[in-house]
């Protein structure tokens, strides 16, 4: 950008911006040969050339508002248990199995339990996931049967979500080793 051009630009926005803030003056364009184009509030003081045009800009009314007074500070409350309570995170947490607990010989079945604290409000339900598979619907309570888990290692999972299905908690993963029986060939 030229000097030229910069030095323009400073004084369309100290012309425009502050006699628009407050309420100063009028504002003219003013076009010519030499000069190009000057915004001013006297157009007579840019060198008189026979081609020079001059055009008063309208400005509009300048918005202002009333500013409001900050309240005081609220007084302190008579009970002082309710200065200290916060509203709690939701959370979930498996209370069982154990995280890298082992499912020892049979069938493959088990129990999951779980915990939310606070507990669940209205609309709100526990999700259990094995390796990011849902295990039976949604559900308030946070107790499921796990049958026929193949064996090997499995992650799991427990979200808590909203009624409409968004997930506000997930509990940290527990790991699970399933032992099963298998069948060698002889």
């Amino acid at each position: 950008m030229t000097l030229q051009k910069k030095a323009i630009l400073v004084a369309l926005t100290t012309l425009i911006v502050a006699p628009a803030s407050h309420g100063w003056g009028q504002i003219y364009k003013v076009i010519d040969g030499k000069d190009g184009v000057v915004f001013t509030d006297s157009p007579g003081v840019i060198g008189n050339t026979d081609s020079q045009s001059v055009e008063k800009i309208e400005l509009e009314e300048t918005n202002s508002a009333t500013p409001i007074q900050a309240r005081p500070p609220a007084a302190s409350s008579a009970n002082p248990s309710a200065e200290s309570q916060t509203i709690e995170k939701p959370r979930v947490s498996i209370a069982a199995p154990a995280n890298e607990s082992t499912i020892a010989m049979g069938p493959g079945n088990f129990t999951v339990s779980a915990s939310a604290s606070p507990a669940l409000t209205s609309g709100e339900q526990l999700i259990l996931l094995m390796d990011g598979v849902p295990q039976g619907g949604a559900q308030s309570s946070g107790n499921w049967t796990i049958e026929g888990a193949l064996r090997g290692p499995h992650d799991l999972v427990v979200q808590r979500t909203t009624s409409r299905g968004k997930v506000v908690a997930s509990s940290e993963p527990v790991r699970v080793y399933v032992l099963r029986p298998s069948i060698i060939g002889r």
